[in-house]
């Protein structure tokens, strides 16, 4: 009987070892594609929060300094698809590894760019791994936390991006500051390079990770449900980039603050935005409608605040804090509705998900430009947000009501 219940204990102690090994594991590949993410987000956000920087020394006016910023968004629209289906039968581990290199290339380029021309060109470059880094990334964190939970997968993933808002970002844009906006570059590559040796190490390299037939990524591009959820993410999330790209303009000129509040701002908006992806990746599994609609109603509201009382330091911080947290309640929704619509091609409905958020980067920053270089203020930014993410809101409203419509007439004909 003693020896029995010495074997018994054993056999517990050594399952409970290795669950918790297992749990360990799990936990540094999360953990892992979250700071891949996080290296992404910061090489994105930290060209806004330079952008004073790398214009006055490349001798550039603020309108022109956003097409290296465009070039960038630009990079995510066409790699993401692209790039997900080229490499559509490469194992998620090795796409993911070359794409982090990719990425070490092209911030090392911006880093030594040395006019326009090329810097538009290295953050293009920089740009074209994101969405299938993303997409792939959303792939094998699905496969780590099991089926049924992919809103809170593409949320985990999405936490490196939202922290880099909240660290990443306002700390590159403090070293471009104190020691040149090379040396934030430098840095990002650097981060890069610490991301790539993590991906190495810790992501599996499963059979249940192998890429598919290029074919099945390529049908899933015929359902028209997939390019109106892109539509609607393009529109509705244009709104975070409107007001993002002009975060230091609104301190020091609209709010009058010192320079130095600049990176406060930018931590601020990516805390707002790591609290609404918390909350939208476990609304996106319950009911992905609903958080996208929560999303940019609030969002909406976030935007017209900031709007008529940004000039105030505390409406400023609080508005910039709302706008990151309501938008991020609406994006792991989109994701989850672009998987539905096409369940066989999960990598590229997460790099046209990508894709989406930097036509917005793109539409954002320019349509924000745009209102302030026709004189209507610092602050009509967010105003030309308001007005994206309205019509990203009617028109998923319409898509959303016409969907239901059709669903009850093939009910009633069965």
């Amino acid at each position: 009987m003693l020896n029995q219940a010495y074997e018994s204990q054993c056999k517990s102690v050594t399952t409970h070892c290795t669950n918790q090994r297992q749990l360990d594991r799990r936990t540094l590949t999360l953990l892992t594609l979250a700071l891949g993410t996080f290296s992404i987000g910061t090489s994105e956000f930290a060209s806004m929060g330079i952008l004073q920087l790398f214009a006055s020394s490349l001798k550039l006016d603020i309108s022109t300094a956003t097409h290296a910023i465009e070039a960038y968004a630009f990079g995510v629209v066409l790699g993401g698809p692209a790039v997900t289906m080229l490499a559509a039968k490469l194992n998620r581990k090795t796409l993911l590894l070359l794409l982090m290199s990719v990425f070490l290339i092209g911030n090392l380029l911006s880093a030594v760019a040395a006019g326009l021309g090329m810097f538009t060109l290295a953050r293009f470059v920089s740009g074209v791994p994101q969405g299938a880094y993303f997409g792939a990334a959303a792939v094998v964190a699905s496969y780590i936390v099991g089926p049924g939970q992919g809103g809170r997968a593409f949320a985990m993933v999405m936490t490196g991006l939202t922290v880099a808002t909240i660290f990443g970002s306002p700390l590159a844009t403090w070293l471009g500051q104190n020691m040149g906006w090379r040396n934030a570059y430098f840095a990002v590559t650097g981060l890069g390079a610490l991301s790539f040796l993590a991906l190495w190490l810790w992501v599996p390299r499963s059979d249940a990770l192998a890429g598919g037939p290029v074919l099945q990524e390529i049908r899933a591009l015929n359902n028209p449900s997939v390019w109106a959820t892109v539509v609607v993410a393009a529109l509705g999330v244009a709104s975070i980039f409107a007001v993002y790209t002009f975060i230091g303009l609104f301190v020091t000129e609209a709010a009058s603050l010192s320079a130095a509040w600049t990176p406060i701002a930018l931590g601020i908006f990516g805390v707002g935005m790591t609290v609404g992806n918390i909350i939208g990746g476990r609304m996106a599994d319950r009911r992905p409608s609903r958080g996208l609609v929560v999303g940019f109603s609030s969002a909406l509201v976030a935007l017209a605040s900031l709007a008529m009382g940004g000039e105030h330091a505390w409406v400023l911080l609080s508005g910039l804090f709302a706008v990151g947290a309501t938008m991020m309640v609406a994006i792991p929704a989109i994701q989850v509705r672009l998987t539905q619509a096409a369940p066989d091609a999960p990598t590229l409905m997460g790099a046209l998900n990508l894709a989406a958020l930097n036509i917005a980067n793109a539409i954002g920053a320019w349509a924000g430009g745009q209102a302030i270089a026709q004189g209507y203020g610092l602050l009509s930014a967010a105003w030309a947000g308001f007005a994206l993410t309205l019509a990203g809101l009617l028109l998923f409203l319409v898509l959303l009501r016409t969907s239901r419509r059709d669903a009850a007439d093939a009910a009633q004909s069965v």
